[in-house]
């Protein structure tokens, strides 16, 4: 049973047994034998529904419409069809895909580059789709906490001490979150933290310290990122980019 901590409250991440569809080298869907478990957070407050309990942040998250009744599918790249990230996979030692997909990812000077996030049940991987490169492997047991605003907006801070901290967008966070969580969860005995506050900070190298900040608008959640000199960038977080399925995400 894991703390997932707001800042206005705690609730409480119990485990829950569900099949999660993974990929394997030699097949697009594999049948593993054990159940996944999916991250699920209750409400301290009694009055829960049957679809609060269905999803990850009710009551604790702003969600935009469009995510409640979203499947999950894991794969949303068909890795196996892609001979560069096998061979990615492959050099490391991984072959089970727990979750693929395009995103954004920020650079240490608040710019936006287009990634692919690959996550398995050991690591996360950064893969650059223009030159078919691995920028950067994550250990799973690296990861400390994961950060995230109480608004509908696309921002997720993966906090790593040890190294340097990966700030992302994507439509598909939520599932992001969940995976990451149930990886971590069935690989050893500690509970990724989750945190959720409109202010936090993440270190953009390991030496700078950037603070993210949100704030719910008219217009959408608005995103700014700070450092000790001040205000770097200011993004409404109605961002815009095509997801791996063809549909524009915001």
């Amino acid at each position: 049973m894991a703390w997932f901590q707001s800042s206005n409250r705690k609730v409480q991440l119990p485990a829950q047994a569900q099949t999660r569809p993974v990929l394997d080298n030699d097949e697009r869907i594999a049948n593993d034998d054990e159940d996944a478990e999916s991250l699920k957070l209750t409400p301290t407050d009694n009055n829960v529904t049957e679809d609060q309990n269905r999803d990850p942040f009710m009551g604790v998250k702003v969600r935009r419409k469009a995510s409640f009744h979203r499947n999950y599918i894991g794969d949303y790249l068909d890795v196996p069809s892609r001979p560069y990230l096998m061979k990615i996979l492959e050099k490391q030692g991984d072959r089970r895909v727990l979750f693929a997909d395009k995103v954004l990812k920020f650079t240490s000077t608040g710019k936006m580059k287009r990634r692919i996030l690959l996550i398995t049940d050991f690591a996360v991987y950064i893969v650059d789709p223009d030159i078919d490169a691995l920028k950067r492997r994550i250990s799973l047991a690296a990861v400390e906490k994961l950060c995230l605003s109480e608004l509908s907006d696309n921002f997720l801070a993966i906090i790593i001490p040890t190294e340097y901290d990966l700030l992302i967008a994507s439509t598909r966070k939520t599932e992001i979150v969940s995976v990451l969580v149930d990886a971590t969860r069935s690989q050893s005995d500690y509970e990724l933290e989750v945190l959720l506050s409109n202010r936090f900070e993440y270190n953009a190298t390991s030496e700078l310290v950037k603070e993210i900040d949100f704030e719910e608008t008219e217009e959408g959640a608005r995103t700014r990122i700070e450092e000790s000199v001040g205000i770097i960038s200011c993004i409404k977080d109605i961002i815009s980019f095509s997801s791996s399925d063809g549909k524009e995400g915001y």
